[in-house]
């Protein structure tokens, strides 16, 4: 039997304009602000500590600065990392989007004109197979929605338990497993902002 080792370090990218005032953002490619940039710069000692083996980015700007900004000097780009694609509501917050659909969760129903709830999922799935092929540690540099899919298919749960896992700007969660079953060790730790 293989025991399972390899450990997942997640960064969600820095603060944008659209973070803040909470708009959905998937294929804009929006910048990180000031503060997100800072946010990401302080994600360096952190992942300095760890040392990732291995390091992919969504090739989306905030991302990739995130990954930059935080050390990281040769890293994959895949498209499997970027955000959940919301179709009719890019740009829209929540409030907004529920004006003409009450108690929509993106959760659980996915968004309108954009990737399923199941698509998202096979998605982070065929990403955590190629993850759990390498041999070594893995940083991964990805957004707020797509990085809570990911981290429940991790841990074997249906995409609609992200909606109780918050994720901040340029937090990280670690990922790995205990007795070959796959774990979360840590969530949403933005302590290194403060350090």
């Amino acid at each position: 039997m293989t025991i399972m080792e390899n450990k997942v370090y997640v960064c969600r990218h820095g603060e944008t304009e659209w973070s803040l005032s909470g708009q959905h953002t998937s294929f804009s490619d929006i910048p990180l602000t000031e503060n997100g940039e800072n946010q990401a710069k302080a994600l360096r000692k952190v992942l300095e500590k760890y040392k990732p083996k291995y390091v992919l980015s969504s090739p989306l700007i905030r991302a990739k600065h995130t990954a930059e900004l935080a050390g990281m000097k040769d890293f994959e780009m895949t498209k499997d990392l970027v955000e959940w694609q919301y179709g009719d509501c890019e740009g829209k917050t929540t409030k907004e989007i529920q004006k003409s659909h009450p108690n929509w969760e993106i959760f659980d129903d996915g968004p309108m004109g954009g990737e399923s709830v199941q698509e998202v999922g096979a998605r982070a799935d065929r990403l955590i197979q190629h993850i759990r092929s390498l041999d070594g540690d893995v940083a991964i540099f990805s957004h707020g929605h797509f990085s809570r899919v990911f981290s429940m298919r991790w841990i074997e749960l249906p995409v609609s338990e992200g909606k109780k896992f918050p994720l901040s700007t340029a937090s990280l969660c670690i990922l790995g497993f205990r007795r070959n079953s796959p774990v979360i060790d840590l969530w949403n730790d933005t302590h290194h902002w403060s350090e």
